[in-house]
Formats: structure tokens, C-alpha cells, sequence
């Protein structure tokens, strides 16, 4: 089998499938991502702007009816999944202003974020499921848009998919198309879109939105990006959040792919939130803004890239709940021939199996707590019928209350945990430990990052347990 190329290297590539085109060139390169909310924030906002335009009568002439009537959600009543991608590049002022330039990394496109996001088929929740991009994984052929066959690969780290499509096709499309491909192979979900962003387009967007407010745990600071944040509530405009979101290094960071995940995470529920105070009617110049900026500056694919499409799959969203965006980094641990990368955990799967169904990422969770009640239960049937073998009489005569020599069930076990806060949505355990309940994950109480209680792997950030503490936001936010 030989060693894994982990570089990238020109020996193979994932399967590219068909019907995936840009709906416009790629601009100024390659990407950041985000890209949930930069199309949630498109498609939402040009939703109201369009039902500005039939207030205003400034549109072609229609009836008031059709100017009233809110665009069609073409995914109605079925599960929409897609792999958002975030573009690394310098190519264009915008872009290296923002990420630097220099030594080459003009000719560099590489997918620093990887996201499948999935909207359930109710539009009652979004899960949100981000891939490192240091993890080794096979990756299987692929076609580039030139026609040009990329062979499969094995042991590869993912963003090289990413990177070898762009440099065989030449384009964001053959990146993209064989990041989908490969995606699709490795789990399972039938992915048919994918949106791709970078850093410039990201920028660009906040900016439109006027800023976004983030509350920051810990005073941050990072000499590779410049970024020099105080604790506690914070607005952020659109470099800063975007060097926010990139940040690997400096007072915040471990230097690691993982931990930037949780925090490109928590910046797209800051982003939902901030979008949802906008007064679209109040101040029509921002919402024209948004709109044109969002709409310029994403790369979709063919079924996401016409503007009625995402004027419906925003009407239909844009009363979510953020606090039912569900979003985890997929389980990782280190690889046994490198430990600078990453392997998924056979939890993976579960995570997977989940999207497969179109269930929310909470039911992982809840699955296993009934697995291991389960479990406990059976080991608990094992003992007391082994109990029963010796002293029937004795059970039968009064033990049943107290079947296991004294040990709690598991219902009253389950019954005993305490209930998450209102406020935070964590779980305080008796010895302080804070439990978020819907990973199952232990929350680091200073910056609110949540860890695989197994693995120790950042998997998320408690975003409502920071607003509520940290900064003391109230809850309705």
C-alpha cells in the first residue's frame, strides 16, 4: 500500500460527479467558508427585498397578489444537503489583504473549511457538521472540468482534494465538484450542491451586515493574523471576524485545525443571529446591499445558483431558531503515522448515519444514553437473576425495591440528572463539570469550547453558555 501522500501529491484523485457547474467564474480565488450563513444571509435578505420591491411598486408591473406572494421553496418537504466550502487564497487584492501574500501563495487554493450542512426537510432545524482538513482520508477518481480523469487515492489528507482539482482543472468548479465527490463517498449522504466562499467574499458580506457581535472568552491575540481582541462583547466588521475565523495561533489557539473549527462554528451562529436583528424595512440600503454583496460574491452550484431558488429556501428558513443549528466537528483522533493528523473516530459513523436519516445531531446524543441505560439494564438483569438462583425467597420477600444489592436503575439514574440551565443550555454536573447535552461533550467552563468526553478532541462551542456568561447578553438573543 505504500505511505499516504499527505502533501497533495499529483498521484490520483476523487470522482467528480456530473451536473455540478459554477453558476459564474471564480473572481478573485479560493475561500474561507461560512458559507451556511453567507447563503442563509443571501437568500433570507433577498427574500425581504423582494417583498420591499412589491411594497414599493418600483418592480415590473405585477398584481398586488403576486407582489405579496412569497417565493417557492423548490426543496419543500425534502431534506436539502450541502457541502460548504472555505476557500484559502491570495489571488486578488481583496483576498491577500486580508490573508497576506507572498512566497508563492498567490498560486495557492487550498479548502481550509469543509462543512456538509443539512437542512431538515420541515425547515425545522440545521445540523452543521465540519470536516478538518487534516484528516486522512481515500478519496476516489474524479473528472475535472476539462474531462481530465483525477485517479483515486488512498490515505490523503482531505483539503488535497480540494487542491488537486483546482490545479488539474483549473477552476473552483473541478475543486468543488471533486470535494463533493469524495464527500459523498466517504459518508454516504447524497449531496447534490455546494456553495464555495473566500476570504475576500466573506469580508465583504459581514461588512454589508455592518459587523457582527461576538462574545470573545478570552483576550485573544495572533501575530500571523493580527488579530487583537479584548474579552467580553465585541462588534466585529468584516476583517476582523474573518481573521477571527481563520486564527490557528496567538493567546486563543493550539495551533490546530480542530480548535479553529469550533470557532468557525460559533462565528455562523453569531452571523444567524446578527442577521435577525436586521429591521430589512427600516433601512432599505443595507438590505440592498446584503443582498447584491451576497449574491456576487458566492461561487454555487447549478442548483442553488438561481436567485429564485435561494429567494424560496430563504423564506422558508428565515424563522429558525439558531439554537436549533446543530453543529460538531466530526469525531477525530490522532493518526497512528503522524500525529499532526487526524483519523475519523468509528463515531464518525454515527454522526453520519444520523444525516443519512435526516435526523438532528442532538439524537446522537440521546441515542447513546439510551445505549448505555440499556446496557446497564441488562448487566443489572444479569446480576439480579444470578441474585435470584440463590435467594429467591428472600427477593421475593421484600428486595425489589433495591434489586442489585442497592444499585440505582437506570431510569432513576436518568431521572436524577439534572436539567440543562435555560440560560446556558449546559448541564452542571455535582462536581462542577459542565455537560452539554446535546454532544454529550464537557465544556471548558473559561473558554467554552466542548471536547469529546472519549477522545479530548474539540467538537463544538457552547455559544449560549459565552452570550449568557461571558457577556451577560440576556437570552432572547
Amino acid at each position: 500500500m505504500g505511505l499516504p501522500n499527505i502533501k497533495a501529491g499529483r498521484n490520483g484523485k476523487p470522482q467528480h460527479s456530473d451536473g455540478f457547474r459554477s453558476s459564474h467564474r471564480l473572481r478573485t480565488g479560493i475561500c474561507l467558508a461560512l458559507t451556511f450563513v453567507l447563503c442563509f444571509l443571501a437568500s433570507t435578505v433577498a427574500a425581504f427585498w423582494t417583498d420591499i420591491n412589491g411594497h414599493m411598486h418600483v418592480l415590473e408591473p405585477v398584481s398586488l397578489t403576486q407582489a405579496h406572494k412569497a417565493p417557492e421553496d423548490i426543496y419543500k418537504g425534502r431534506t436539502l444537503n450541502v457541502l460548504v466550502l472555505g476557500q484559502d487564497t491570495r489571488d486578488g487584492k481583496g483576498n491577500s489583504e486580508v490573508g497576506g501574500s507572498g512566497d508563492g501563495l498567490e498560486e495557492n487554493h487550498q479548502s481550509d473549511t469543509a462543512m456538509v450542512v443539512q437542512i431538515a426537510a420541515d425547515r425545522s432545524y440545521v445540523n452543521v457538521v465540519s470536516i478538518p482538513r487534516d484528516s486522512i482520508v481515500n478519496a476516489p477518481a474524479c473528472t475535472t472540468s476539462k474531462g481530465d480523469t483525477i485517479p483515486a487515492r488512498r490515505q490523503v489528507m482531505f483539503n488535497s482534494i480540494f487542491a488537486e482539482g483546482y490545479s488539474q482543472g483549473g477552476d473552483a468548479n473541478s475543486a468543488a465538484s471533486c470535494s463533493l465527490a469524495a464527500v459523498r463517498s466517504l459518508t454516504g449522504l447524497d449531496i447534490q450542491q455546494f456553495v464555495v466562499a473566500d476570504f475576500n467574499g466573506l469580508k465583504s458580506i459581514i461588512d454589508a451586515l455592518g459587523g457582527v457581535d461576538v462574545c470573545i472568552p478570552k483576550d485573544t491575540w495572533d501575530g500571523y493574523t493580527g488579530i487583537n481582541l479584548k474579552r467580553g462583547l465585541q462588534h466585529l466588521d468584516g476583517t476582523q471576524a474573518t481573521e477571527y475565523a481563520r486564527m490557528r495561533h496567538g493567546t486563543a489557539a493550539d495551533g490546530s485545525d480542530i480548535m479553529r473549527t469550533t470557532r468557525q462554528q460559533y462565528l455562523i451562529k453569531s452571523l444567524v443571529n446578527e442577521a435577525k436583528t436586521v429591521n430589512i424595512y427600516s433601512d432599505l440600503p443595507k438590505a440592498y446591499r446584503l443582498a447584491t454583496t451576497s449574491m456576487s460574491t458566492l461561487q454555487l452550484s447549478e442548483g442553488l445558483g438561481n436567485f429564485q431558488t435561494l429567494l424560496g429556501l430563504g423564506n422558508s428558513l428565515k424563522h429558525i431558531d439558531t439554537t436549533h443549528i446543530y453543529a460538531r466537528t466530526i469525531p477525530v483522533e490522532e493518526w497512528s503515522q503522524d500525529n499532526n493528523r487526524v483519523v475519523w473516530t468509528d463515531e464518525a459513523e454515527t454522526i453520519w448515519h444520523l444525516l443519512r436519516e435526516g435526523k438532528p445531531l442532538t439524537q446522537a446524543n440521546e441515542d447513546a444514553e439510551s445505549a448505555s441505560s440499556s446496557g446497564n439494564q441488562a448487566s443489572n438483569g444479569q446480576d439480579a437473576q444470578s441474585a435470584q438462583n440463590s435467594q429467591s425467597a428472600a427477593q421475593t420477600a421484600g428486595n425489589g425495591s433495591d434489586t442489585g444489592g442497592g444499585t440505582q436503575s437506570p431510569s432513576a439514574s436518568a431521572a436524577a440528572l439534572p436539567k440543562p440551565d435555560p440560560r446556558t443550555g449546559l448541564i452542571t454536573m455535582p462536581d462542577k463539570t459542565l455537560i452539554d447535552p446535546n454532544t454529550g461533550g464537557t465544556v471548558d467552563p473559561d473558554d467554552g469550547t466542548i471536547r469529546d468526553a472519549n477522545t479530548g478532541q474539540y467538537i463544538g462551542m457552547a455559544d449560549r453558555y459565552l452570550f449568557a456568561t461571558v457577556c451577560a447578553v440576556p437570552a432572547q438573543r
